[in-house]
């Protein structure tokens, strides 16, 4: 795409994730940015999203995020990642089309009680809808259920050559059980079922535990200096 598009740069403000660490956002504010085929460019480019604002880091003096997408065609799970599958292989998948009400309570319980310390504790209503839906691509909600128990929903975007993991929420019983990393897993398994090529993790941050996690999955593809780096294991 060679148009020339407008974008726009947040004012710093301190890291959600490096202590002692400033950030700034570049946001793709042109109108005509906002829909599902440049949005799924921009993701190419290293943006995401955060509702409809569509975003990348552009700090000053830190390059610690660095984009992250899984070659779900490629994809082998490790000795843990296969031991992990056969753990919760009775759990039974689903995939929606739509937000369901049911999905409000356990996203409820799911920042109140594990994410107390993040900037979205209390958790609302508002809050959940804004963050949550998109208006800029279809999404599909991968739900996990244990028996009639709905434990996790994965929020995950269709993009014509990817899908892209939005955010990830489940019932705090289950964090044991490793239930984030099976519903990554799963999302790849998606994608590769859709033939789509890959799916989009976000940042890796290697200095930060919460979000140092997204290289686990093998092969992977790193964003570094404008070009897509293949890593395997």
């Amino acid at each position: 795409m060679n148009e020339n598009y407008q974008l726009g740069i947040s004012q710093t403000f301190p890291c959600s994730y490096l202590p002692d660490q400033q950030e700034r956002l570049l946001i793709a504010v042109d109108e005509r940015l906002q829909d599902a085929e440049h949005y799924g460019w921009l993701m190419s480019q290293g943006f995401r999203r955060s509702g409809d604002q569509i975003y990348r880091p552009h700090c000053i003096n830190c390059r610690a995020c660095q984009s992250l997408r899984v070659l779900a065609h490629e994809y082998v799970p490790t000795k843990s990642q296969k031991r992990l599958l056969k753990k919760n292989g009775t759990y039974t998948i689903k995939v929606n089309d739509e937000l369901q009400e049911n999905y409000y309570p356990l996203y409820k319980n799911y920042i109140n009680e594990i994410h107390k310390d993040g900037a979205m504790y209390p958790a609302n209503y508002a809050q959940y809808q804004s963050f949550l839906s998109g208006k800029l691509t279809q999404q599909l909600f991968l739900e996990i259920w244990h028996d009639e128990r709905l434990i996790s929903v994965a929020v995950t975007d269709i993009l014509s050559h990817a899908l892209s993991a939005v955010y990830t929420f489940y019932h705090p019983d289950y964090r044991k059980n490793g239930i984030g990393a099976f519903s990554i897993i799963q999302q790849i398994l998606l994608a590769d079922k859709l033939n789509k090529k890959y799916l989009y993790l976000g940042y890796q941050i290697d200095d930060c535990q919460k979000m140092n996690y997204k290289n686990r999955y093998y092969p992977h593809q790193l964003l570094k200096e404008n070009s897509w780096k293949t890593i395997n294991k």
